[in-house]
Parts: structure tokens; sequence; C-alpha cells
């Protein structure tokens, strides 16, 4: 058995390569100002220069999340646009793959509140019984 067609759980999340993990779940898709709330608080959490490295999602791309830019350039938040179509640049992709084909067991995909549940263990168990190696 499946989880309902439609019903996922999104995450967005920040993975520097010390191993800082900040991460966000919603049911519903992140939109514009989901994303700007949460690079607001990540900002909070930041200091020194911190470089994001972003793909060209449209969530990325919108009027509204770009005209955010410089305010968090003067809180020392920059933006890093990847070409498009290389995920493989972008190390947070590494950890999202893990997660989802190495780390989440089969039954985790029984239903909507098992992978709730799975996924949070996981996510909040970053750096201690799950981690990446970035060489």
């Amino acid at each position: 058995m499946l989880p309902r067609k439609g019903k996922r759980i999104n995450v967005a999340g920040f993975y520097t390569k010390t191993g800082k993990f900040i991460y966000q779940t919603q049911v519903n898709s992140f939109n514009h100002q989901d994303l700007i709330l949460f690079f607001d608080h990540f900002c909070t959490s930041i200091d020194k220069r911190t470089i994001v490295v972003l793909d060209n999602a449209p969530t990325h791309r919108g009027k509204a999340f770009q005209a955010k830019r410089k305010e968090w350039q003067q809180q020392d938040l920059y933006l890093y646009f990847l070409p498009p179509y290389s995920p493989e640049l972008n190390a947070i992709e590494l950890l999202w793959r893990q997660i989802k084909y190495q780390w989440l067991y089969l039954k985790a995909f029984l239903n909507f509140d098992s992978l709730s549940f799975y996924l949070h263990q996981v996510l909040d168990n970053i750096n201690t019984k799950y981690s990446i190696i970035f060489d």
C-alpha cells in the first residue's frame, strides 16, 4: 500500500559542509512565501558570510524571493545559483538521495503516517545516526 496520491511531505533544508543541518517539513508544497520565511529564520542563525547554493526551482527564481536578496546580503547571506540541470553540484542533493534511497526503511512507505514518522526520525538524527562525508 502506497501513500495516497497527492499527499506528500516536502522538505526544505540547509546543510553545511561542517554538518549543521536545519530543515522544515510541510505537507503542502513550499511556495515563495514559505521559502522566504525559512530563509529569514536561517539568517538569524548565521554569524559569518554564508553562501547558499540553489538549483533553479521556480520558487527560487520568483520575484518575491529575488526581492529579498539585497536584504539577505545585508545579513551576510548570499545566493549562488547552479547551472540548469546540474543537481550533482549541490551537496544537499546527496543528502536527499541518501534519505530517500538508503536511510528510509521500506516500511516507511506503507502509508502517510509511517512515512512522516520515519522521515522525521531520519531528519532529527542527521549527523548523529546518519551522516555524509563531503570531500
